[in-house]
């Protein structure tokens, strides 16, 4: 491939100009209000429909329902560019709220039309399916109307969602707040340096093994300190959340995110099922690298320890020519898109101080455009990163021929896109190593995720069911909050770290988000599934593209069982299939442990 230099720092001028000053911006707000007044005065008005002859009506309001959507979207995706490029950029989080009571008005609006909607007699109904602009919609229409009949009545869910915007997601901003104003002073080669929590994190990746203790205990102890308020947060977080499952008379925690999800609870506990009896060779690595760290048993500040140093360092350019190229040999419809992103700026990249951590992809729907964020410092785990990114990225652009409304996959079926991606640069890495050394490294980075996905988020998932049926009870203290984590992670990774963080609560971002319950079990899923297609690809290479194209554009319009019968010819309620996922990632942990060996 031509050698090039792509830019490192997004372009979001083509959006809105201005930044959070954007005139732009502000016309678009206030256009997109006085639209969503008109729109909810027509919802209101709106009765349910007695005759078929409604359905262009019905099919009219909405689009104009989706159009309107877009627009709120396309200002929140802007909104949160500008809060993870500068956490310090206070007038984005005033959009932030802005766009957050924008969304809950749209929402109240939209479900009191979708209730109404819902109460058509049966064969009206039936006849609206049948309808040439609706027709294509028949798995939306009907999960409405399913979710309609679970709910309160019109008037008491559209309190619930007025309520939303400063109780329920209130929490949530107040919790982003606090994290952005923290800060943690470290030292490292000599240098004391001033660093934000996201900053602080990569380094418990450290090879440097004082480094990682001295920053882990100068981070726990900054989230020590502010956990009754973190404890605050999430109590009344998840407060709001169980009070609303109570009035509507659910008792499981997990309905709303498996409905989210499209996903059945046999199909949740076969997965977990199946990782459970499987952990003995990922506890096996565990060990192996304590070993090579001259330990005992790790620490948790040890569990991204690189026991090889990895002399694969790749600029931003070499990273993303790595990823074209191996993109190329599955998917050439992936590969030029890519190219696209990393050529017209669509990736903010730069390794700078005061981005928020993490990384993330999200779309402008009216641009038809993704924005990638990461902080890219030359590292193989950061180019895996890129790729994960990109897959989000490439999943919204195969879904552009579909109707909007079969455009909102879930969050389990987003990873399998993104871990997809992720793969083919995690293998292609692993087996363009001239080293054993590399060899070792990279392996011990693919495991690394593995052990993240089998155990971690299993402790995560542990953690958050125990504390919301202990939440029922009333408030939980931090202090309980700390030995819940301590039990959760102790049982997830099989009692096979020395160490756990007490912390973890608080500092993970995931329990504290609002727009999506349970932020754990999904990215296991997408893992585990995107596995099963990883193996198609392998065997038929390109010729698999446009069969996976035609499972990306699947997977807003059917639940993930119906998914992956019609794709993969699987039953996923089943721990059988998940088995087959979890052996391919115990090969990875023989070689590493053949080639550690002594």
């Amino acid at each position: 491939m031509t050698k090039t230099s792509y830019p490192v720092v997004w372009d979001l001028d083509v959006f809105f100009k201005g930044g959070s000053e954007s005139e732009e911006l502000r016309r678009h707000l206030d256009e997109t209000k006085e639209r969503l007044a008109s729109l909810a005065e027509k919802f209101n008005q709106f009765e349910t429909p007695t005759s078929v002859d409604q359905a262009e009506a019905v099919s009219s309001l909405i689009e104009e329902g989706t159009d309107i959507s877009h627009h709120i979207r396309q200002a929140g995706a802007f909104i949160s560019c500008l809060e993870a490029q500068d956490m310090s950029d206070h007038k984005a989080s005033t959009l932030r709220s802005e766009v957050t009571e924008l969304s809950a008005t749209y929402g109240a609006a939209f479900n009191s039309f979708k209730q109404k909607l819902a109460q058509t007699d049966e064969n009206v109904w039936q006849g609206f399916l049948e309808h040439d602009k609706l027709s294509e919609l028949t798995f939306v229409l009907n999960e409405w109307r399913d979710a309609a009949q679970e709910q309160l009545s019109e008037d008491e869910e559209a309190l619930i969602s007025s309520l939303s915007v400063d109780g329920y997601h209130a929490w949530g901003q107040m919790y982003n707040t606090i994290v952005g104003g923290m800060t943690v002073n470290v030292t490292v080669d000599g240098e004391e340096k001033e660093l934000s929590v996201g900053q602080a994190n990569n380094l418990l990746s450290h090879e440097n093994p004082e480094v990682r203790k001295q920053v882990y205990d100068k981070l726990e102890a900054a989230w020590k300190e502010k956990e009754s308020l973190f404890a605050n947060t999430l109590n009344h977080l998840a407060g709001f959340r169980l009070n609303v499952y109570k009035k509507r008379g659910w008792d499981n925690v997990l309905k709303e995110p498996l409905d989210i999800n499209r996903m059945q609870q046999d199909t949740l506990d076969a997965m977990w099922g199946a990782i459970t009896k499987h952990k003995q060779p990922f506890v096996d690595f565990l060990y192996r690298k304590a070993e090579l760290l001259g330990k005992d048993k790790l620490e948790w500040y040890d569990l991204g320890a690189p026991t090889q140093e990895n002399s694969q360092k790749l600029s931003y350019d070499e990273g993303a020519q790595f990823i074209l190229k191996h993109f190329e040999e599955f998917s050439p419809k992936m590969a030029d898109f890519s190219k696209t992103a990393f050529e017209d700026g669509w990736i903010e990249a730069e390794d700078r101080s005061g981005k928020r951590p993490g990384g993330f992809c999200t779309g402008f729907p009216l641009s038809e455009q993704s924005r990638i964020f990461m902080t890219y410092s030359g590292s193989m785990s950061n180019v895996a990163t890129l790729a994960h990114e990109l897959g989000h990225a490439y999943h919204s652009y195969a879904l552009k021929p579909v109707h909007p409304l079969n455009r909102r996959y879930a969050m389990n079926v987003a990873e399998t896109a993104s871990t997809f991606a992720e793969m083919i640069v995690a293998d292609a890495a692993v087996k363009a190593t001239e080293t054993k050394e590399d060899q070792i490294a990279l392996l011990e980075d693919k495991l690394q995720r593995s052990v993240a996905f089998f155990m971690n988020i299993h402790s995560r998932f542990l953690f958050e069911t125990r504390f919301y049926e202990e939440r029922k009870n009333g408030f939980v203290p931090a202090s309980r909050l700390n030995e819940l984590t301590d039990e959760a992670q102790r049982e997830a990774y099989c009692d096979a770290v020395n160490s756990t963080s007490s912390s973890y609560w608080s500092n993970k971002l995931h329990f504290h988000i609002t727009g999506v319950p349970f932020y754990n079990f999904p990215y296991t899923f997408g893992y585990l599934f995107s596995l099963s297609i990883y193996a198609k690809a392998l065997e038929e290479g390109t010729n698999y593209e446009d069969q996976y194209i035609a499972l990306l554009q699947d997977t807003a319009r059917m639940s993930v069982e119906d998914l992956a019968m019609k794709h993969l010819g699987e039953d996923i309620t089943k721990e059988a299939f998940w088995e087959k996922g979890i052996e391919l990632c115990k090969k990875d942990v023989t070689e590493y442990l053949e080639l550690t060996s002594k």
